[in-house]
């Protein structure tokens, strides 16, 4: 099993490969995110702040994900390697480790959130209006947040070591529950913005004992209590590689708490159309990112393995797929950003809003393509810091900035306009550095190339 999943990542035919990786990894990205998307639908025909509400809680769920996905990628990353090299034993440990850190981060996250529930909304950019609803329906998703953060670290983990399509069967499941089983707990059984996080909570949970029963069965670095380690060495190498999937996270959690407490000032229809829009850019922003996770474990297989020539490869193959497709997306949601908005939503005032949002981020979101993309090969290669600085960018260096600058001189408009100049910026800052990366990694292939040669002769 081990030797055959080895020959078919570092010899099967790219396209078909990266392809055959990342159509499940599509699939699962856009059934996770159908969580938000089902919870945004239903809580948003409750009004404006019902959806307001939902919004303010989502930097939570964001941090929880974020410290799962610290370990799930760190550890995920250097398992394809490991994998690579055929050290499966360290793929072991490394896996072993970080879901029982995973699950550990996850009880102190739930546990610090439920302590401080009330004055944790209020950071968020709650106003008074939005409060009760926010605590209700946050509660039960602090409660399952080590099953969560766990969910974070197994799905990477089956990703890197080539069974996406297993991944995508426990998300699918979740999500299938999520939808099914939320208007029956709000409205059926009338718990209102309770019943949409006690449903999702559910959810949640059968995902992740759906992901770990098919691991189990499935994956070829298996987990045991015996492999898990408290050596700093080894948790020194997951967090360095996951730290910039942290960064990218943990920030977007940060600005999109910047982003409703700024929007509070223009009421709840504001934090309403910017968190609706901000679901349908993500829309498709997890599907080109499945299309870097396709490229993931054949990039980090192949690297270890000293293949540089198909790492390159590769990543020429996502760019050129991830470029079209979010060219694609742009030109459709700017044409028809109203009737997008207002699917979510039965208020004229959130759609004006929202719309106005949506077409200015469709400007250069193209632009993405070029970020993610390179982002994901720098994070593999194992480029921490230049990983760690552009994955700052988009969140942080220039969007925190212009967030709290442009609303002074163009109100609403400004706070519309903060992720297109963002977003700008960050792939003109992405482009030098990547471009030291692609050098860096043609020299090895090179260097690789002259010593096969030698041995031939």
């Amino acid at each position: 099993m081990q030797d055959k999943k080895y020959i078919e990542m570092t010899q099967a035919p790219l396209g078909r490969l990266i392809t055959k990786m990342a159509i499940p990894s599509v699939v699962s990205n856009v059934v996770g995110i159908s969580y938000s998307l089902v919870d945004a639908f239903y809580v948003g025909s409750m009004g404006a702040a019902a959806s307001a509400a939902e919004g303010v809680c989502m930097p939570v769920i964001v941090v929880i994900q974020a410290f799962g996905l610290l370990l799930g990628i760190g550890a995920g990353n250097r398992v394809s390697v490991e994998l690579g090299k055929k050290n499966i034993k360290k793929a072991e440990q490394l896996i072993s480790t970080a879901l029982f850190g995973s699950i550990v981060l996850g009880i102190i996250l739930g546990g610090l959130g439920l302590m401080f529930q009330t004055p944790l909304i209020h950071l968020l950019g709650s106003t008074p209006s939005v409060d009760p609803l926010a605590r209700q329906y946050l509660q039960p998703l602090l409660w399952i947040a080590p099953l969560f953060c766990a969910t974070y670290v197994l799905n990477p983990a089956m990703r890197f070591q080539g069974y996406p399509t297993e991944s995508m069967i426990a998300m699918i499941a979740g999500v299938v529950v999520n939808a099914a089983i939320e208007p029956v707990f709000m409205f059926a059984m009338h718990l209102g913005v309770f019943g949409a996080g006690v449903a999702t909570a559910i959810a949640q949970a059968i995902s992740f004992v759906i992901m770990l029963w098919i691991y189990i069965k499935k994956a070829t670095a298996k987990l045991s209590v015996k492999m898990i380690s408290f050596n700093g060495t080894m948790w020194k190498e997951i967090f360095s590689v996951g730290f910039p999937s942290f960064i990218r996270n943990g920030l977007f959690a940060v600005s999109s708490d910047l982003l409703n407490v700024v929007s509070a000032g223009y009421g709840a229809v504001a934090i309403s159309a910017m968190t609706i829009v901000g679901r349908i850019i993500n829309f498709g922003n997890v599907i080109q990112v499945g299309i870097g996770q396709g490229y993931q474990p054949v990039c980090g297989y192949n690297y270890g393995a000293k293949k540089y020539d198909r790492v390159l490869k590769g990543y020429n193959l996502i760019l050129v797929a991830s470029f079209i497709l979010l060219v694609i997306i742009c030109i459709l949601e700017f044409i028809f950003a109203p009737q997008i908005v207002g699917i979510f939503i039965d208020n004229s005032k959130v759609v004006s809003y929202g719309a106005l949002a949506l077409r200015l981020q469709c400007i250069d979101f193209w632009l993405n393509a070029y970020v993610v993309m390179s982002n994901m090969m720098q994070q593999n290669l194992g480029y921490v810091v230049i990983a760690s600085i552009v994955g700052l960018g988009n969140n942080c260096i220039f969007f925190i900035p212009a967030l709290l600058i442009l609303p002074h001189f163009f109100h609403f408009l400004g706070i519309a306009m903060s992720q297109p100049v963002a977003m700008l910026c960050t792939a003109l800052m992405t482009l030098p550095l990547q471009m030291y990366v692609l050098r860096r990694l043609k020299k090895k292939q090179k260097k690789e190339e002259t010593k096969a040669v030698k041995e031939r002769v």
